[in-house]
C-alpha cells in the first residue's frame, strides 16, 4: 500500500526519495541514504535489514544490479518485495511478482517510481511522468510533484496515513528530512511543511558551516517569512 520515488539529480549531486503509505510511520523503515553515493528502497513487504543490506553491498563498491543479483538468493522473502536501487553512477529495479494488489515500477533517466496496492498502473506511470517533466526543478520539488501525481491518479484504495521526503547532498546533513505520520492526508500536510521549510534549505546549509548566523527566525523576519507554516485551507 505504498507509492515512491527515489532519485538522483546529475546537475546537483543530490539524491532522495518521497514516500507515502497506508500504514504509520513509513520514514523509518524502508529508506537509506548515504551522502552522495547511494539511496536504497525496499517496499511492498519490507525487511530493513534488506535495505542495510543493500546499502553495505554498494558501499563495497558493486554496481546496481550486481546488488540485486547478490540479493536475490539471500532472501527467501524476495518475490514480495519490490527493491529500486540508484547511486551516483547507475541504478537498479526488482518488482517482486508476489507484490500485492496492483504493483509497478516505472524506471527513467536517474530515478525509480514504484507502487503496490495502488489504484492501477496509472498511479506509477503518473508519477513517472511528473517527476521527468519537472526536470528543471530542484530535486526535492520533483520528488514531491511525483507523489502529488500518483495521488491525483487514482492513490491508494485504502488511502495513506505517513509520508516522507528525504534529500541529500554530498554532506552528511540532510538538506530536506520532513515526515509526517498518522494524518487523513499526509501528502497534503507534507506539501504544506515542504512549502514553508523551502527557505531554511540554503539557511540550515549555511550554518552546518558558519555558527555566526543569525537564529533562524530572526533569517526568517528578514525573508518576512511566516515562522510558522499556513495552517491548511478549511
Amino acid at each position: 500500500m505504498t507509492f515512491s520515488v527515489v532519485a538522483r539529480c546529475p546537475r546537483t549531486g543530490k539524491l532522495g526519495a518521497c514516500q507515502t503509505t497506508g500504514t504509520p510511520a513509513v520514514g523509518a523503515r524502508c529508506l537509506q541514504i548515504v551522502p552522495g553515493h547511494r539511496a536504497v528502497l525496499v517496499q511492498a513487504s519490507i525487511d530493513y535489514r534488506l535495505v542495510a543490506r543493500a546499502a553495505h553491498l554498494i558501499g563495497e563498491g558493486l554496481p546496481a544490479q550486481q546488488v540485486m543479483e547478490r540479493l536475490e538468493p539471500e532472501d527467501p522473502q524476495i518475490d514480495w518485495r519490490q527493491v529500486a536501487v540508484v547511486t551516483a553512477r547507475d541504478q537498479a529495479l526488482l518488482a517482486g511478482s508476489k507484490a500485492r494488489g496492483y504493483a509497478g515500477i516505472v524506471e527513467g533517466d536517474g530515478f525509480i517510481a514504484a507502487g503496490n496496492m495502488v489504484a492501477g498502473a496509472q498511479v506509477v506511470a503518473r508519477m513517472a511522468e511528473a517527476f521527468a517533466a519537472a526536470e528543471s526543478k530542484e530535486l526535492e520539488e520533483r520528488l514531491v510533484r511525483a507523489v502529488e501525481a500518483g495521488r491525483d491518479a487514482g492513490d491508494q484504495p485504502t488511502g495513506q496515513n505517513s509520508a516522507v521526503l528525504t534529500v541529500y547532498t554530498e554532506e552528511p546533513l540532510p538538506i530536506v528530512d520532513l515526515r509526517v505520520d498518522m494524518h487523513p492526508e499526509p501528502v497534503d500536510e507534507l506539501r504544506r511543511i515542504f512549502g514553508w521549510h523551502k527557505p531554511l534549505i540554503p539557511y540550515y546549509i549555511r550554518r552546518n558551516a558558519d555558527p555566526t548566523v543569525p537564529p533562524w527566525r530572526d533569517y526568517l523576519r528578514e525573508l518576512d517569512w511566516p515562522l510558522q507554516p499556513p495552517l491548511p485551507a478549511p
